[in-house]
């Protein structure tokens, strides 16, 4: 399996180039989910330059690690992260959410790097305990799956279901990690349906839980790290993050979860960040 091209020191660097690539994507299709893709960005470098054993020269290598993204509004970011890994060219990103176009505004499998078609919140985990089961019956030790969730998604009640089967098979090769930005459609989450306290939540569903800074990549590589080498038993990771990190006007708020970004404010988002303001 070809290692992975960007060492840890450099994990933050490319956290802001996939912010740009968001801002500029979501910009010209003048539609998707600006704040739930920033506020994951650290995640998905830690995931995609660092932890995930993949090889986007041969995205169906059967040994390879798996990941859905359960929160599929995230697409761009999703995509991002694939552009830059080498799934595909950054100017295929030009096509987003467009007719025939591979890059929908919901992760799909014919796209090359997607494992999972998702968008319908709360079923990822499902899926990914599937996945997991899957490689554990084709014999496939070394695989993990890694589940991406945002926290409003734990409002939906299957995620709970998937989090009880899992210990019970003893999934040591399933890794969730949520998303904790605090913040969803329609406003704060402990306002709209609260779901804390949510690493007890997890602990009384007995998996390994561990608690990180969503927004420092390298801290969120070591714990996927520590999750899987565990092996026993499923992992979450409960990252702390920021809706529309890394955009001034965008953090903290629900108004951009989902909204057009027009020219005028993606060329000061864009100025932001080519000025490092969009780092951790």
């Amino acid at each position: 399996m070809p290692e992975s091209p960007l060492p840890a020191a450099d994990l933050q660097e490319t956290a802001n180039d996939l912010r740009k690539l968001i801002v500029a994507t979501l910009c010209r299709a003048q539609a998707g989910h600006p704040g739930g893709s920033l506020s994951a960005v650290e995640i998905l470098a830690a995931l995609f330059f660092r932890v995930l054993r993949i090889d986007p020269a041969d995205p169906e290598w059967d040994g390879r690690d798996r990941f859905v993204l359960s929160k599929g509004h995230a697409a761009a970011a999703y995509y991002a992260a694939l552009a830059l890994r080498g799934y595909f060219p950054t100017t295929l990103l030009e096509t987003y959410d467009e007719l025939d176009s591979p890059l929908q505004a919901h992760p799909d499998m014919h796209c090359p790097g997607v494992d999972m078609s998702s968008g319908s919140l709360g079923q990822g985990l499902s899926s990914g305990l599937g996945i997991a089961l899957g490689a554990r019956l084709k014999g496939l030790a070394e695989t993990s799956v890694f589940v991406l969730l945002g926290d409003g998604e734990l409002q939906e009640g299957q995620v709970w279901e998937a989090a009880m089967a899992a210990p019970k098979f003893g999934l040591g090769n399933l890794i969730a990690i949520v998303d904790d930005n605090r913040i969803q459609l329609m406003g704060d989450t402990c306002a709209v349906m609260p779901v804390d306290p949510i690493a007890d939540k997890w602990r009384a569903f007995n998996w390994y839980v561990s608690e990180v800074d969503g927004h420092d990549a390298t801290a969120v590589a070591e714990a996927c790290e520590a999750a899987r080498e565990d092996g026993e038993t499923p992992s979450v990771i409960v990252a702390h993050t920021v809706k529309g990190k890394g955009v001034s006007f965008m953090e903290g708020t629900c108004t951009w979860h989902a909204a057009p970004i027009s020219q005028d404010l993606a060329e000061r988002a864009l100025t932001e960040l080519c000025a490092g303001e969009g780092g951790a």
